[in-house]
């Protein structure tokens, strides 16, 4: 039986809940949704979506890391999007983290992200 272990890095934000960071389970990785926060000051990287994108990446490559994983052990994301009018940047700022076989993805249209957000991502990575 698989045990469920929590994982936290000072490399991304704290939670700014009751949840955790992500959590690893049977085999996978369950990140919570990342928005572009940077580490240690709670404050987004910036008012545009570029900004938070490239903060938001960087925030899930140090979660992945802290789990000894990477972009590439990712299969599935869902992105959520403020405006989806910037659909075109983030898909831009998100292809230069996936190579192929891409993992499959869902992008959703967010009426409200916490603290104002642009975008949010979150992920599930496969433990090999």
């Amino acid at each position: 039986m698989s045990r469920i272990r929590a994982i936290h890095t000072d490399e991304a934000p704290a939670a700014i809940g009751p949840y955790s960071q992500a959590i690893t389970a049977a085999g996978l990785l369950f990140s919570a949704g990342q928005i572009g926060l940077v580490p240690g000051t709670g404050e987004l990287a910036g008012p545009d979506v570029e900004s938070q994108a490239r903060q938001v990446f960087a925030n899930l490559a140090a979660v992945l890391g802290d789990a000894g994983l990477g972009f590439r052990d990712v299969v599935k994301t869902t992105v959520y999007l403020a405006d989806m009018d910037e659909f075109g940047a983030v898909n831009t700022i998100y292809g230069e983290h996936f190579a192929e076989p891409y993992p499959a993805r869902s992008t959703v249209a967010a009426a409200g992200l916490p603290k104002g957000a642009r975008v949010e991502v979150d992920v599930i990575a496969r433990i090999a």
